[in-house]
């Protein structure tokens, strides 16, 4: 993992606004030393949280830039939230980010056209990427933690999804190495197998056998592909419900859809994904006009408390490089979120 960088509480405590009578987050958090990844098992912190800060696999998926920097302004919003009973930072190490910008500056460098670039971008993500967000997740899981991640592109769905697989089955805690996924999102990024990058991870996970059964909320009929909604709909290991049918058609509200898509999934050890570009008005990779709204993104997050079987969080697609106003509303979002996982479990 030579591109993971690891923050020092100072680092942390240079971005806590300190006053009198409050105690923030960011005074509680853990730590990782470099090098002393075994710290994590000796300690009763339940959650490891990290970023991947990059569009490389943006990029592949023919994408634009802007979600680069969104775990850095998530840091700084989660860092200054209270600290109280329900989520004190005890429970949570704040472990760093992986820094990939080396890679893309390489391939800024190299690439003569927009083909060469893509091309690049996808093997940088099934090489590089891929490589060192499945070897810290596989420890994370093997040491008895649930891998909290903010993104970045949904490429990274794919290393969460195997290295999770992997680790619960060679603790024993699943009989064969694959996991189900939840998916809160406007697309499903079920395209085809044509190199890696962010509108394919599930579909590589499912055809490789670490995903079992995928449940996928939210999707929107004018963006999804007809090729690809043929392959969901003809796959019985994946249900979906989308946009139109729940808030346009409503055929069902919104926690029914949640409930039923758990239950779709809930006979093994879940992964969490979220698509901010499911969010209505939320500046994302694709930002979305009609979307579903804030509140029912955090009812989706705190209803997975319901279910012990959850091993991993991951919130992506974020974009606060494209804003145009205050990049914190963003990033507060991110941290509300964070905080209504860890607040929904206990």
């Amino acid at each position: 993992m030579s591109h993971f960088h690891y923050y020092t509480k100072q680092e942390l405590l240079d971005q806590v606004k300190l006053r009198k009578y409050e105690t923030k987050l960011g005074e509680r958090l853990q730590v990782l030393e470099l090098g002393k990844d075994s710290l994590a098992l000796h300690t009763d912190a339940k959650y490891i949280c990290f970023g991947i800060p990059e569009n490389i696999g943006i990029l592949g998926d023919h994408g634009n830039r802007g979600v680069e920097s969104t775990w850095f302004h998530f840091v700084n919003s989660f860092l200054n939230l209270q600290s109280s009973d329900l989520c004190s930072g005890d429970e949570i190490i704040l472990a760093g980010y992986f820094d990939f910008s080396p890679v893309m500056k390489i391939i800024e460098s190299n690439s003569t056209n927009s083909e060469e670039r893509i091309n690049a971008c996808r093997h940088a993500v099934a090489n590089i990427i891929d490589e060192e967000v499945e070897a810290f997740v596989k420890w994370v899981v093997l040491s008895g933690k649930i891998p909290v991640v903010i993104g970045g592109g949904h490429n990274n769905a794919y290393p969460i999804v195997k290295a999770s697989a992997k680790s619960l089955f060679k603790l024993e805690k699943t009989s064969k190495a694959f996991v189900n996924v939840i998916n809160l999102a406007a697309t499903a990024d079920y395209k085809i197998m044509e190199g890696r990058h962010s509108g394919n991870p599930f579909r590589y996970a499912m055809e490789e056998g670490y995903l079992n059964r995928y449940a996928v909320i939210g999707l929107q009929e004018n963006v999804n592909p007809q090729s690809m909604m043929d392959d969901l709909y003809g796959n019985v290991n994946i249900q979906y419900h989308t946009y139109e049918e729940i808030f346009v058609e409503e055929r069902l509200n919104f926690i029914q859809s949640v409930s039923q898509s758990f239950s779709f999934i809930d006979d093994h050890p879940i992964c969490m994904e979220l698509d901010l570009d499911v969010v209505s008005s939320v500046s994302s990779n694709g930002q979305n006009p009609s979307g579903i709204s804030v509140n029912e993104v955090r009812q989706f997050i705190r209803f997975s408390g319901h279910y012990p079987n959850i091993c991993s969080l991951h919130i992506c697609e974020g974009a606060t490089a494209q804003l145009h106003g205050d990049s914190q509303q963003l990033a507060k979002l991110i941290a509300f979120l964070v905080t209504d996982f860890v607040k929904s479990r206990g």
